[in-house]
């Protein structure tokens, strides 16, 4: 598949399109590898505060403040248990494609960053998890780090300093929840792609057993220009809490599908009208999820809003990996949460029973509506299921289906009950 960037930013987009940009000749002909000799230069701990300064948020979906997360680490770690980085490429949030992207068209970005992350973090392993369907960008990356290798910018004593690093890529067969930061590390290790209970978290026992952090790629691949441009810099591209910026996956309903970076707190309604250039043939917006499939949707008075997390968080849904689903007037959006709660239930690891069951029973009561074949109370007991999910499992898979019931059944009643009581969907049951 190839992605339109109808925009490019300042920070992780801006050498997309340029050509032969994945090769490491290219890259440092624009800048490449420029912030790893000023890193090496500063102690640990000022390059962790430069993230800290920077306001950047883990790009995976939880949006948790990168810089405090590095802090977690041992500062002294020992030579039987050495610390790991290890750096999600698994991206199955349906709606999003911005990671694969970024290791396609500027591995060495991503390389560059690592190095960073993992001098500031004291680790001298660092593992790129990269879903297999990913072949491509799985070889793309593989040569950069053969290059970023030959070049010594990888291995032991990088450019004649103390740190030594070794970077490989790991790969697993194509399931959602690898996406989860501790069922990636059981993928890793060879294990069944389940989450872990936490504690421990991974900065006290993760991949192998020992002290790991786990970032999304966007997040890693941001770090040369914070160190290059400075913390406050990269804090003043974006909005309070909320630096930097943001690639955005926008796919449905609209003119101009595809990858943008733009500023953390740019409208929402900005990037759908004018980014996108507003709705094909002659539709109405009738709703937006986000962030990703997991995000509930927003109506369209609610589209005037801060593409940031706090904003969207006050708003009853979030900002997630950035994969932006735009969704004209005529889908029914009982069709829409059909498909979603498939997927869902396909996903479930089925470690949890409340996840494994109800995600299950969820799509099945939304097909069976959806077929026009639902009965009276099947709203009421759907919000029950969805409520007995939230909160009881180990990872929070069960609630990217419950906690959404609410909100697409009170959002667009007039779909379901049409249903329910009719036997039809009004609109063609069309996605």
């Amino acid at each position: 598949m190839e992605v339109k960037v109808y925009k490019t930013g300042p920070v992780v987009s801006s050498r997309f399109g340029i050509e032969d940009s994945h090769t490491l000749g290219v890259y440092e002909k624009n800048g490449g590898y420029r912030a790893l000799k000023k890193a090496l230069k500063m102690s640990r701990d000022d390059v962790i505060e430069e993230v800290k300064k920077s306001g950047l948020r883990g790009r995976g979906g939880a949006g948790f403040p990168t810089g405090i997360k590095w802090t977690f680490m041992p500062k002294e770690p020992s030579p039987d248990r050495p610390s790991f980085l290890c750096i999600n490429c698994d991206e199955g949030e349906p709606g999003t494609f911005k990671d694969r992207y970024l290791v396609r068209w500027d591995p060495h970005q991503l390389v560059e960053g690592a190095i960073i992350a993992t001098y500031a973090l004291r680790a001298t392993w660092c593992i790129v998890y990269v879903r297999a369907e990913m072949w491509e960008e799985k070889e793309i990356l593989k040569q950069a780090i053969a290059e970023a290798k030959a070049k010594g910018y990888l291995g032991d004593n990088i450019l004649g300093s103390k740190h030594s690093l070794h970077m490989c890529v790991a790969t697993g067969a194509g399931a959602y929840i690898c996406g989860e930061e501790t069922a990636m590390l059981n993928s890793i290790e060879g294990r069944r792609g389940e989450p872990r209970m936490k504690p421990p978290f991974p900065a006290a026992s993760g991949a192998f057993g020992m002290p790991t952090t786990v970032n999304n790629v966007e997040s890693i691949s941001s770090v040369p220009f914070i160190i290059n441009e400075g913390g406050e810099t990269y804090a003043g591209l974006g909005c309070e809490k909320n630096g930097g910026t943001r690639l955005f996956s926008v796919s449905g309903h609209v003119k101009n599908r595809g990858l943008f970076e733009l500023p953390m707190g740019t409208n929402l309604n900005e990037l759908v009208f004018d980014y996108c250039g507003g709705l094909i043939d002659g539709m109405e917006l009738q709703a937006v999820i986000p962030g990703g499939s997991s995000c509930p949707p927003l109506l369209p008075d609610e589209c005037d809003i801060s593409l940031d997390y706090d904003s969207l968080a006050k708003a009853n849904s979030m900002l997630g990996s950035g994969g932006t689903i735009v969704i004209g007037d005529r889908s029914c959006m009982v069709k829409v949460f059909e498909n979603l709660t498939h997927f869902y239930s396909h996903e479930s690891c089925g470690q949890c029973t409340p996840c494994r069951e109800g995600t299950e029973v969820v799509h099945r009561f939304v097909q069976r509506i959806e077929a026009g074949e639902g009965r009276e109370g099947d709203l009421e007991t759907l919000y029950e299921i969805g409520g007995n999910m939230m909160g009881t499992t180990i990872c929070v898979l069960a609630d990217s289906v419950g906690w959404p019931i609410r909100q697409y059944i009170d959002k667009f009643r007039d779909d379901w009950e049409a249903h329910i009581r009719e036997g039809r969907c009004p609109k063609g049951g069309a996605l």
